[in-house]
């Protein structure tokens, strides 16, 4: 079974285009084990319940923006290792600082194309 098959994914972002524009990328690169949240918050419920290798995430979103969340994934020790990777439209230095000193493993600047997802992807995980 390759990478591609067994990443499990989560995404979260709390527009559904942005959510579908993401999910789309991963059906295009060959990724089709993910789940999708609208949130922070109930992302970190899901992957208590059912563990992801990898989480896609907005950072401006409601209740838990991406930032909140990453710290969320990393005071857990069941999740503390997953992989990260923000998507901004606002790639600031404070936001990419902020999510480097959390552990923060990529970032990605809206808009993207689907060769600069992968590229993205397999830096977190290698090649797929």
């Amino acid at each position: 079974m390759s990478l591609r098959e067994k990443l499990r994914v989560m995404v979260v972002d709390d527009m559904s285009t942005s959510r579908a524009l993401i999910t789309q990328s991963l059906d295009d690169i060959g990724i089709a084990n993910y789940a999708t949240s609208n949130n922070g918050v109930d992302a970190l419920t899901q992957i208590r319940q059912k563990p992801v290798h990898l989480v896609i995430s907005d950072y401006n979103m409601p209740e838990m923006n991406g930032i909140d969340l990453l710290g969320g994934l990393r005071k857990e020790p069941a999740s503390a290792r997953v992989g990260f990777i923000l998507i901004t439209g606002k790639a600031t230095r404070e936001i990419i600082e902020k999510g480097s000193s959390l552990g923060m493993n990529n970032f990605l600047k809206k808009p993207f194309t689907v060769p600069e997802m992968k590229a993205c992807i397999e830096k977190v995980v290698g090649a797929l």
